[in-house]
């Protein structure tokens, strides 16, 4: 297919959405390339403030878009800035969690965990290996939800939003954003189920 990035200043011309569709379309790690340079230091800056540490934030950041090049392939993307956010927090609480694990389980992954499988799910694990597999394994799953279910769910748990607040954070409608943390918990519910059964 033609290279629109080649049309011009490279990229410029293209919105964040075109540049995604191109990259679906093509696999070119240009359009990564230039969406990178258009939100690296915006990026960095929501990584600094969740983890306070600058080669920290340096490292999430970067590990933030080299998980582009598999995500935008897995999910249509209708705001890349939006979405962008979102999987950018979602490496924060990880790296968080990798930071935290001898203070025991963050407060946000027990209370999703418990309403995710409050009739269980975890029962064959010891207890040395319970809390960090099922953590590690809900962070796993959060990545597997749809870009809607999956901010709805980190803004509600991780950054402890109301549903009017993530109204206006997102622009989505009250029904959205119930209907999001509704079915993206049941969601994480079958992923959580199938990874500790099958």
């Amino acid at each position: 297919m033609p290279n629109p990035l080649l049309d011009g200043k490279p990229g410029d011309h293209l919105s964040d959405e075109e540049l995604v569709q191109f990259f679906r379309q093509s696999g070119d790690r240009e359009a990564i390339g230039i969406l990178f340079r258009r939100y690296s230091h915006l990026v960095l800056g929501v990584c600094y403030k969740y983890l306070h540490e600058r080669e920290l934030a340096r490292d999430t950041a970067m590990g933030v878009f080299e998980s582009l090049f598999t995500s935008l392939k897995k999910y249509e993307v209708y705001n890349f800035k939006s979405w962008l956010f979102t999987v950018t927090k979602s490496h924060c609480a990880q790296t968080l969690r990798e930071q935290k694990k001898e203070a025991g389980t963050i407060r946000w992954e027990e209370n999703l965990l418990v309403e995710v499988m409050e009739n269980g799910g975890f029962s064959h694990l010891t207890p040395e290996d319970e809390t960090e597999e099922r953590i590690r394994r809900l962070h796993l799953a959060v990545t597997d939800l749809s870009p809607g279910q999956q901010q709805c769910i980190l803004l509600f748990y991780f950054d402890g939003k109301t549903y009017q607040q993530i109204t206006e954070t997102t622009g989505l409608s009250l029904n959205e954003v119930k209907s999001f943390i509704q079915n993206g918990k049941r969601n994480l519910k079958i992923i959580l189920e199938k990874t500790f059964y099958n």
